[in-house]
Formats: C-alpha cells, structure tokens, sequence
C-alpha cells in the first residue's frame, strides 16, 4: 500500500478501495523495564534486522521535482515518512526489502508497468551510489551480511505487482539481472498473472493464469522468491503448490485476527505456507492488525465512496483527498499497539513454529495506521521488548528479524544455481 493512498487503495479498491512515536508508559519505568528496554536495543544493534517491506521507492516517486529526481534525501533525517538513514541507526536496521510498486490502473497500458519497475530501481541504485557511506544494493544475503558489517543499509528489492512483467517470460530475468529478489505476483486488482484478495465477488481465473503458473516456474528457475502478499486464497494455494522452493508473504499478518479481510493470511494457508518451507511477515498497518482498526478503514472507505459519488469525484481527486483528511482528523482511528503485532507473531509461532514468521512492515505505505510504538524504522526495539517479555529467547528473535526469510532467501538462489 502507499503512503498517500492506502484508504483509497485498500477500501475503494476492495468494497468500490510520520511521525515518531514512542509507548505510552502508565506508570514510570521500573529498573527492570529500564534494563530489558536496554538489552532490546542491544539486541537490535546486534542482530540482523530485515524488513520485507518498505515503501520509500515510491514514497519518492511522489514527490520528484522538476527535475525528475526526489525532494526528500533519506540519507538525512526526514520530516516524512517512515525511514530514512538516521532513524534506520536508531532502530538497529540493516536490510529493506524496498518495494517497487506499479500501480493497478497501469495495466492497460502496454509496457508503462515495467517502465516504471525500471524507473524505481533506477532510483533505489542511484541513491545507494550517492551515499555509498550509509546505503549499498544486496542481490543475495552475502551482499546483505556483508553490507551489515560494513555499517551500511541494504537495499534489496521485491517488485510489488506482476503487472511489471508485462506479457514476457522473458522480464522475469530481466529483473533478476536487476536485482529483483521477489515479485508479489498482483496487487489491488486481477492481473494477468493472479487473481488479488481485493476482488472480492471477481474472479478472473480462479487463482492463478496460466501465464501466471509459467513465471512461477521462471521465478524458481532463475532465483526470484514467489511472494503471496495481495493473492487471493486460491492463488496462494496454487502458488505454494506449484512452487518447487519456499515462498513469502512479504507484507501479510493473520485472518486469525480479522476474519473477513481476505488480505490477510487464513490459518490454513499458513500452514500450508510453512509445510512448504515458507515465511509469513507481518505487516505493521493497524488495519491488519486489529478487527476495530480494520472496522474503522471499512467505515472511513465508505465514507469517501458516498461523498466522491455524490459529487462525481474520481479517485485520487484533491477533494477527496480533503475530505479524508478532515474525516480522519473528526474521526480518530483507533490505533493497534505494538503488542498486537506480537500477538501476530504469536499466532504464527503456535500454528506452525518460530520458523516460519518475520517482518514485513509496510512501513511507508500504511500512512498513519502505524501502530503506537512502532511508527517508524527507530522502534524495532519496542517490539523485541515485547517479544523479550513473553519469553522468546535472543536466537528466537534473531530469526524473526531476519534468519527465515535468509534462509528461504538462500534456498531460493541455490535452487536456482542448481538447476
């Protein structure tokens, strides 16, 4: 989802579709609390922190200049957005899995997907070569490592909607060669690919397309992870099936939690993910995290549909954009908490083990639906003081951060080298 967009495309789309936060303390920190929020810093500081997805690409794909090039620099501290280099210091972040997203409504246009794919890479690569101190690409989880040591946040890449593939087998490897380590097969609505979870009532091939079968076999041919995210149920079973290696959900948390809301990953299909060798990342967006939040996004969605039908509006039109900022500000979301995304990362522990969970924060593109105590990259250590409290153990942690999806990460490209 997209920071500026993420009623619209998840609400208008499906029933039509920051700041820096702390934990809010009741009662002052005991010397305990004070030590354990400590060893959670440590922790951050030592271990590998890999997110499966962040929006900066196309945060700044929003905001270019007249020149063509950003005018947000997030080697420097930001006073928007979710990440940006000194906030990444302060949470102990090593790894973005930067999304390269391609908006739904280009899909009708002949070869403007993939055109902007190229064009978001570009920029993560030029980024990483003007501040080669702070920022460096990570094709494979060596580079990633090394970069860690070297003091550097990793740039690795997942294209967030097939459509980018246009109609060629042959871009798979393309965007392979360009660094491209998953591809979300679909996104807000049915490609040519895959069915998406937001069509709800629609669906145009009953899971998977055949082209769709073909570049899943082409991902694990050359070493691109299939990513779940965005698929509608019976796409993810086809996928995992088909799929000769482990998959992800880079940016999914638990049906569990919100029965109804398709987006997110049912009981079942985490299992089926995990039998696989696969890894669900939770996202951080309150939306996913809890019913009342998700109740909320529903309401305000179809709030913005009456008042853009009455008027005539299109979506995306500044006076729906006005309107929503004037709901939301007369209507205050009620906000998940940090502990609701441990309670995630416990539902998918109980259900199928500590292997099989991570971290996929949507960081970027849930806007203001961030949960209290994780609005930005410097909180990662709110939620491993949690985790901490509820007894996981540091190398527990450490797979939750980043060791699963290095691990599927690692499977992937030597399925491929071997094949």
């Amino acid at each position: 989802m997209r920071p500026t967009t993420a009623i619209l495309s998840l609400f208008l789309l499906a029933t039509t579709s920051c700041t820096h936060g702390s934990n809010r303390q009741e009662t002052p920190a005991s010397p305990a609390s004070t030590d354990l929020a400590e060893r959670s810093r440590a922790l951050a500081r030592r271990v590998i922190i890999a997110d499966g997805h962040v929006d900066v690409p196309y945060r700044l794909h929003e905001k270019l200049g007249p020149d063509g090039q950003p005018t947000e620099d997030v080697s420097q501290r930001t006073a928007e957005g979710d990440f940006d280099y000194p906030r990444a210091m302060e949470g102990g972040f090593d790894v973005a899995f930067m999304s390269i997203y391609v908006p739904a409504e280009l899909q009708t246009k002949p070869g403007a997907s993939k055109a902007l794919a190229d064009s978001l890479i570009d920029m993560m690569e030029k980024l990483a070569r003007t501040s080669p101190d702070k920022f460096a690409m990570a094709h494979s989880v060596e580079q990633a490592r090394r970069n860690t040591q070297e003091g550097k946040v990793s740039f690795a890449m997942g294209i967030e909607n097939g459509s980018a593939i246009e109609d060629s087998l042959e871009n798979v490897a393309h965007f392979h060669q360009r660094g491209v380590r998953y591809i979300t097969l679909t996104h807000s609505s049915d490609n040519q690919l895959s069915d998406a979870s937001f069509n709800r009532g629609k669906r145009t091939w009953n899971g998977l397309s055949p082209f769709g079968k073909q570049v899943v076999a082409e991902m694990n041919r050359v070493g691109i992870m299939v990513d779940v995210s965005h698929l509608s149920d019976d796409a993810i079973r086809q996928a995992v099936e088909l799929s000769q290696v482990p998959v992800i959900a880079s940016h999914s948390s638990c049906r569990h939690f919100t029965p109804g809301f398709e987006r997110n990953i049912s009981d079942e299909l985490i299992r089926a993910l995990a039998a696989k060798g696969g890894v669900v990342m939770i996202n951080f967006g309150s939306v996913f995290l809890t019913q009342a939040a998700n109740d909320y996004e529903r309401q305000v969605g179809e709030a913005v549909e009456t008042f853009g039908k009455a008027r005539g509006l299109t979506r995306g039109s500044p006076e729906i954009r006005t309107f929503l900022e004037t709901y939301r500000r007369e209507h205050p979301a009620p906000l998940a908490r940090v502990e609701d995304v441990a309670d995630h990362i416990d539902h998918v522990v109980k259900l199928v083990g500590i292997d099989h969970v991570g971290l996929g924060s949507d960081f970027d593109g849930v806007g203001p639906t961030l949960p209290i105590g994780l609005k930005d990259v410097s909180q990662y250590p709110n939620l491993f003081r949690v985790l901490l409290e509820r007894g996981y153990s540091e190398a527990d942690i450490e797979k939750i951060a980043s060791g699963n999806v290095f691990r599927v990460w690692q499977r992937v490209e030597s399925h491929a080298a071997s094949h």
